[in-house]
């Protein structure tokens, strides 16, 4: 799947998410040119093939196509002020972090007016999720540049879907996170529920998935639930930025929404616990405390 106009793509930012979709595009034949600003994730990064950079504005310098996997849209902002005199006509970035909508509109048409394409590319699923092609990448683009990068993009996550114009994607990935994030506090509380009663949690949650209770995040999370292993696939600090964009969004579209508030102070509960750099599986724990 090796891209003969975009060989060499950039990276930056090779955390959890970062560096499995980097294993991805490495596996596809693509030479990836990364950086991150914690040393041991490029080392990381340099084992499984990538090539690391020396600083944040070498990718954009050396690369025509520049992948954005960071926390959120204000270190998005802070890397694209401190690239802005290398950006030339005719680049591409493509954006994989999850932040808020309207920032996403603000960053494509400042972008735009550089002659560099912007693609908002959320991806729904876990850094797990990526390495085995099971995630979903969620695409706010024009149509033209979304067929444009379908290599790369494939690459990447093979299944992608054009949700609309630029910021469609971050606001689709707000609609899923939301879905996936009540799910998982439900599975939680659930699970809590079955072992106050003393009912075997293997049991439990075997029931859980043969009944019309059953939600794919029981595969992903409900083992390690049970077993206690938070070994983070998206860290539970991550979700709840997410909700707080959730919660900002929907304020500002006038809409309330009750559940949401109450996954709201779950996570915050959990974040004093301690539990924020632990996978998201980690909310069960508040039932615990």
């Amino acid at each position: 799947m090796k891209s003969p106009s975009m060989p060499r793509l950039g990276l930056i930012g090779v955390g959890l998410m970062g560096t499995a979709i980097a294993q991805r595009l490495i596996a596809n034949g693509f030479h990836v040119l990364g950086w991150d600003h914690v040393p041991d994730r490029l080392r990381e990064f340099a084992v499984h093939g990538g090539f690391a950079a020396k600083d944040v504005e070498e990718p954009f310098d050396k690369c025509d196509c520049v992948i954005l996997s960071l926390p959120d849209d204000g270190v998005v902002a802070s890397v694209i002020q401190a690239a802005q005199s290398r950006f030339r006509s005719g680049q591409v970035v493509i954006d994989t972090s999850t932040g808020d909508p309207q920032a996403t509109v603000r960053m494509a048409m400042r972008l735009k007016d550089r002659g560099v394409d912007y693609l908002d590319a959320t991806v729904s699923g876990s850094s797990e999720q990526v390495q085995a092609g099971t995630a979903v990448m969620l695409v706010g683009a024009s149509a033209n540049s979304f067929e444009t990068y379908q290599t790369i993009l494939k690459a990447m996550v093979p299944h992608v879907m054009h949700v609309g114009a630029t910021g469609s994607g971050a606001q689709m990935k707000l609609v899923t996170n939301l879905v996936l994030g009540l799910n998982r506090a439900v599975l939680a509380e659930g699970l809590a529920y079955a072992q106050m009663l003393g009912l075997p949690l293997d049991k439990a949650l075997a029931v859980l998935r043969a009944s019309m209770a059953y939600s794919r995040i029981m595969d992903t999370k409900g083992e390690k639930m049970i077993n206690r292993d938070f070994t983070p696939q998206a860290r539970l600090s991550q979700h709840a930025k997410d909700v707080r964009l959730i919660l900002s969004d929907a304020e500002r579209h006038r809409l309330r929404l009750p559940l949401t508030l109450a996954h709201q102070a779950l996570l915050q509960h959990a974040m004093d616990l301690g539990l924020g750099d632990l996978d998201n599986s980690a909310i069960v724990q508040v039932y615990e405390a």
